[in-house]
């Protein structure tokens, strides 16, 4: 495992020891967690973005040229 020296301004600091504190875990606790999530995300994104370079629009037209013409469901409007 490797190790980080991290130098936060102080109301950073206070808001992370709050919430470590609120969560029951510890500071490098939440704060891995905190950077995995967003590698998380950004790993999501790329996916992302490189399936949509290899969609086929046409394909996804004639999908969407099947869809019913219809009102949404009442408990899709809230």
């Amino acid at each position: 495992m490797g190790a980080l020296s991290l130098r936060l301004p102080e109301s950073i600091h206070r808001h992370i020891r709050e919430i470590a504190k609120q969560e029951g875990v510890s500071i490098n606790q939440l704060i891995s967690s905190a950077v995995s999530e967003k590698i998380s995300a950004l790993l999501t994104e790329e996916y992302i973005q490189a399936r949509a370079k290899r969609a086929d629009i046409g394909k996804v037209e004639q999908i969407l040229a099947n869809v019913p013409d219809r009102d949404p469901a009442t408990e899709d409007l809230r």
